[in-house]
């Protein structure tokens, strides 16, 4: 199978609180993989932010093709996360001039809204230059958006967390309520640990009286 019909395909924010998680898809030939590991491509969680925005302009101009797609936080809500990824996934595919024959994917998951041929490859990133690149084109991008929401939602330390659930960003949901591009399904989980901290709060305050 040539490299031309092969696809390396990788998400990014599946884990996120906030705002839609994204998928990219890149094709590459033998040579540009080369190149691009030489250039320092590898899993883009071990990349910094400055070397993966130095490698965009590189892959966009090596890869034979190279896509996003993005399920938003309302898809992820009303499908639930997987098929909302596997959504992502699919948009970011069928934007790909070739099409591939073959699709390469990051983690144990097949998509399986796709028909034709694919193969999960765990810890992908590290074995597919196709992968890596994916997932740096998708991280970039989407940590691009967030951070132009974040001057749209000010109070959720977007800017630095991506929509991740750090301390700070659960403690601002606690008290100020969630936006519309949070994911409510992935909340639900918090506003449960919080009751039970109010109630367990409450006791305390009655015993202790």
């Amino acid at each position: 199978m040539l490299s031309k019909e092969i696809a390396g395909i990788d998400e990014v924010g599946k884990g996120a609180l906030f705002g839609p998680v994204f998928a990219g898809a890149v094709i590459l030939d033998k040579y540009s993989a080369s190149f691009l590991i030489k250039a320092g491509l590898k899993d883009s969680k071990k990349l910094s932010s400055k070397k993966r925005a130095a490698l965009v302009p590189l892959i966009k101009e090596r890869a034979i093709s190279c896509a996003l797609g993005q399920a938003s936080a309302r898809e992820i809500d009303m499908l639930g996360i997987r098929k909302a990824t596997e959504k992502a996934m699919l948009r970011a595919v069928h934007r790909l001039k070739p099409q591939p024959v073959l699709l390469l994917i990051d983690g144990s998951l097949p998509l399986r809204l796709w028909e034709g041929h694919q193969k999960t490859l765990v810890k992908g990133e590290e074995k597919s230059a196709a992968i890596a690149a994916a997932s740096v084109l998708a991280k970039v991008r989407r940590d691009e958006l967030i951070k132009q929401l974040a001057k749209q939602y000010p109070f959720y330390g977007l800017e630095t967390n991506a929509g991740y659930g750090t301390s700070f960003h659960r403690r601002a949901l606690i008290q100020k309520g969630s936006t519309e591009l949070h994911r409510e399904k992935f909340l639900s989980k918090i506003k449960s640990i919080e009751y039970q901290f109010s109630l367990h709060h409450a006791e305390k305050s009655r015993t202790n009286c």
